[in-house]
């Protein structure tokens, strides 16, 4: 990726977007930032504008408006780089016992994403070139009681992406997959977290500028959680379902 390239960060008030604005700010990147609410992102801008000298711009989007995706894409300039930021953990048991929550989780995971991201691959498509970023999670590597349902949505949104991934091998269209495992942010406050295997929001930013500039596909912040998944998905069925993890 050259320097002074267009980012565009969707679901930008979240704390791993946050962080991967000041990354990419701070190499020379200008910024489209994009959220439900852009006023929660003005105070942001302004730090980004001073501490990087950056190009920041804000655009009020809502992935779950089918209309508000096609809104976003005709009101910007078509981007080189566009990372999906967007994630929801919901609540595992309410989950089980409400639909409309299950369906807010796995909307706001899969559906939602899957969408605005393939419409800007087919701009890029039109255009010849551009990045896509998506934020997954290991939860999608294989469900797991615990949280189902949040696995479920992300599994789909991983396969998604390497599917467009595989769409775009022969061309300069790149697809970028990034799984954090545990990430201590506002999403998981109070959750008790293993040191060990918790990133902190720039450790996620820097593995997606690495990616961007690297040139990497599917990328495990920590890379312990790529064994410790391989391992959880060679589990024969017949134990694992007597397992709760």
């Amino acid at each position: 990726m050259s320097k002074n390239s267009t980012v565009l960060i969707l679901a930008a008030t979240s704390d791993i977007a946050r962080a991967t604005a000041r990354a990419f700010a701070r190499d020379g990147h200008r910024l489209l930032l994009a959220a439900r609410d852009t006023s929660h992102l003005e105070a942001d801008a302004a730090n980004l504008r001073i501490r990087y000298g950056a190009d920041v711009s804000l655009h009020a989007f809502d992935v779950l408006d089918a209309a508000a995706r096609g809104r976003l894409l005709d009101s910007i300039v078509l981007p080189d780089v566009v990372i999906c930021a967007i994630g929801a953990l919901g609540q595992q048991q309410h989950a089980e016992s409400d639909c409309e929550h299950a369906e807010l989780v796995m909307r706001t995971n899969f559906e939602g994403p899957a969408q605005i991201l393939g419409m800007f691959a087919n701009r890029f498509a039109g255009r010849g070139r551009g990045t896509i970023v998506g934020i997954s999670s290991v939860a999608g590597d294989r469900g797991r009681a615990t949280n189902y349902v949040y696995g479920a949505a992300k599994a789909g949104f991983t396969a998604y992406l390497s599917g467009l991934r595989n769409r775009f091998g022969r061309s300069a269209i790149r697809v970028v997959t990034v799984k954090p495992g545990f990430v201590d942010t506002r999403m998981t406050a109070g959750m008790k977290l293993p040191a060990l295997l918790t990133a902190q929001p720039e450790e996620v930013a820097a593995a997606v500028l690495r990616a961007v500039n690297s040139g990497s596909d599917v990328v495990y912040v920590r890379p312990l959680w790529r064994w410790i998944m391989t391992a959880i998905r060679l589990i024969p069925e017949p134990l694992f379902k007597r397992m709760h993890i």
